[in-house]
């Protein structure tokens, strides 16, 4: 070996970990929460389609799969790198674990907080989609409205009156995360983009009287997909939807509950509640509710 030969191998054999120690390119996280309900799923039209001693739920229970499924496959395919599902119809154990794409997580189980059906959301997500949702109490050409409960007949912030959509929306806008999808009755999907925006939505079915006309649940499945793909792709269009405070809720309920802390009551079944926090009004909605 000459000397100059010697000495080329030396400084190779000396550079070689230098570019070994280059920390590896890591693909920025984008990170989708879908909070999925079940009243706005195809086909679902009464009460005993989503209540756990329904003989049909184990049917409604797996179309609620599928098209969680659906979202969460068109999430990834339209760049998303983790999905977070939280289960949010009643007892919010409705999606078993086994049934869902393997590349989600999935919350379930009913929280104290009041996120409720956003809890899990925090500023790290990029997007928000709602799946199978319905309209707020009292919604005209609406398929099992409500608001949260049977006994609510309004809930608004700041005068706004909130469907539970609306709700959530407030709270993904509390951390800054848009809400880009939402998958439902049209009576939902027109009352969400009234409030957020022209957002995407799959309207799954339309109310006729006290019936459904809708999709069938495989091509609601595939429409979810190919839409909620494109909301997470286009994700920048959609703005984080929030109201200006301080906030004055005003609830109007069938039967009175217990009066909140601070809340005061207006007549008969109506009551107030202001703060400057939007999670104090979002608990004393839920206390009273």
């Amino acid at each position: 070996m000459t000397p100059r030969f010697g000495l080329l191998l030396a400084l190779c054999a000396a550079s070689t970990p230098l570019v070994a120690q280059q920390p590896a390119r890591q693909a920025a996280r984008l990170k989708v929460f879908i909070s999925v309900d079940m009243e706005g799923l195809a086909g679902v039209v009464t009460g005993p389609n989503v209540s756990s001693n329904g003989p049909d739920y184990p049917h409604f229970r797996a179309i609620m799969a599928a098209e969680t499924n659906a979202a969460i496959d068109g999430a990834f395919r339209g760049g998303a790198t983790e999905v977070l599902v939280r289960d949010s119809h009643g007892s919010k154990e409705n999606l078993l674990p086994g049934d869902l794409d393997p590349r989600a997580r999935l919350l379930r189980g009913v929280s104290s907080g009041p996120k409720n059906m956003m809890e899990g959301l925090d500023s790290t997500f990029s997007a928000v989609a709602f799946v199978g949702y319905h309209a707020k109490a009292g919604t005209p050409n609406a398929i099992l409205e409500h608001t949260s409960t049977g006994n609510v007949v309004d809930f608004s912030i700041n005068g706004v009156s909130l469907p539970e959509g609306g709700y959530n929306a407030l709270v993904a806008g509390l951390y800054g995360v848009p809400v880009v999808f939402v998958a439902g009755d049209r009576a939902v999907v027109d009352q969400i983009r009234g409030l957020v925006g022209p957002i995407d939505g799959v309207a799954v079915k339309d109310e006729i009287g006290d019936a459904s006309n809708g999709m069938s649940p495989k091509a609601a499945q595939d429409e979810i997909r190919r839409t909620v793909q494109r909301a997470v792709t286009n994700r920048a269009t959609a703005k984080p939807w929030k109201l200006t405070g301080p906030y004055t809720m005003v609830l109007k309920v069938k039967q009175e509950r217990p009066l909140y802390a601070g809340a005061q009551r207006t007549s008969a079944g109506e009551f107030t509640f202001s703060s400057p926090d939007l999670l104090a009004i979002l608990s004393a909605f839920n206390a009273m509710k």
